[in-house]
């Protein structure tokens, strides 16, 4: 069973949330990459020039932990199926319930691993900074509802689920080679388990049995966490995001009971925006977790105030003490390269998240 690393953690640390906003000229090199338009060696090499910009706005910003702005990615979860046979890139239209459409890849094979998934993402920027890293990868159950679909999936994997168990020794040994290769943090991305709490979207994905769903969600995220390493685990949750549109709605009541069950140390949840129907449902959170608190909207082009971050916090307060709160944005900036997000935005909000920060330490200890 993995051992706990939060007293690695300080109160009020800050985190990205893995992404960040994308030039423009970026976004067109990965697009390239993809279809093979330009050499993979240039490619490389314009990214790792790149790359250091995204590190020193974190620093500048103040953040703790801090990430590659995932640039190297066209997506938070399509980073699977670059590492992993057995896809079939740009064959499903996964839609969410509420907002938006992407085309993702399909399994139509059966998987095996290629190359690593994030390590060697990690191996670059432990060689230019000495800042805590997080990195992240995506989870079993929301690769598997991503990617499994019928049409295209059902002769590799008769069963969703026989996919997601196949995703598992694949994530299970890259958080061991993360963890060995130094990183302090490791984040798993798990939107889809908290698109249950949307209506709409079991109804659209013919979920009848929440429970089931859940059940497969905590028990892949158990498997892949199952071992001794020194990483900061974390699961993150949010509504899901496209150009400032959400793809779901709705409190986490439905599956806050569960998270006492999965055995990482931190979960980072979307609570800046009003989707997530408030704050209030911390009152059930584990007592053992520590919570990454999002308390900026990456969708909303407002800038928050330190102020309003710090009192947006002390009402957590109210269900859970101060040692066991950090502080996040809601999600990535950017999940998806294509994500039209704005890159100094990003960074005034990152700014203001880390002087809240600073407030609340010199306030609480």
């Amino acid at each position: 069973m993995t051992q706990h690393k939060n007293n690695k953690l300080n109160k009020f640390d800050t985190f990205v949330v893995g992404s960040l906003p994308r030039p423009t000229w970026i976004q067109q090199v990965i697009e390239e990459k993809k279809h093979g338009g330009k050499d993979l060696d240039m490619v490389n090499t314009q990214l790792d020039n790149a790359i250091p910009m995204a590190v020193e706005m974190q620093t500048a910003a103040g953040v703790t932990y801090i990430s590659d702005g995932e640039w190297r990615r066209e997506s938070y979860v399509k980073i699977f199926a670059e590492s992993v046979d057995g896809f079939t890139l740009d064959l499903s239209e996964n839609i969410t319930p509420n907002a938006f459409s992407l085309k993702y890849p399909a399994v139509t094979s059966r998987i095996s691993k290629i190359k690593p998934i994030a390590l060697n993402e990690l191996k670059f920027l432990k060689s230019i900074t000495k800042k805590k890293i997080t990195v992240a990868i995506p989870s079993p159950y929301t690769i598997g509802r991503r990617m499994w679909a019928a049409e295209y999936s059902k002769e590799a994997y008769p069963e969703r689920k026989m996919f997601i168990e196949d995703c598992i020794p694949i994530l299970k040994q890259e958080i061991s080679d993360l963890a060995k290769a130094g990183a302090d943090s490791i984040q798993i991305d798990d939107p889809w388990l908290s698109l249950l709490v949307d209506k709409k979207y079991r109804e659209e994905n013919a979920i009848k049995n929440i429970d089931a769903e859940i059940e497969i969600s905590v028990n892949s995220l158990n498997s892949i966490v199952d071992q001794d390493i020194n990483s900061v685990t974390s699961v993150h949750f949010c509504h899901a995001h496209f150009n400032r549109q959400h793809g779901s709605f709705g409190s986490y009541h439905p599956i806050i009971e569960a998270l006492g069950s999965i055995n990482v140390d931190r979960f980072a949840m979307e609570f800046a925006s009003p989707v997530s129907e408030g704050t209030s449902v911390l009152k059930h959170f584990p007592k053992d977790k520590i919570i990454g608190l999002g308390v900026v909207d990456h969708t909303n082009t407002i800038v928050e105030q330190p102020e309003d971050i710090v009192t947006q916090v002390t009402e957590v307060m109210n269900y859970l003490p101060a040692d066991n709160i950090t502080l996040n944005p809601d999600c990535g900036f950017a999940p998806s390269s294509a994500n039209p997000m704005n890159f100094d935005e990003a960074y005034l909000k990152l700014t203001s998240m880390v002087q809240a920060s600073n407030i609340l330490k010199n306030k609480f200890g």
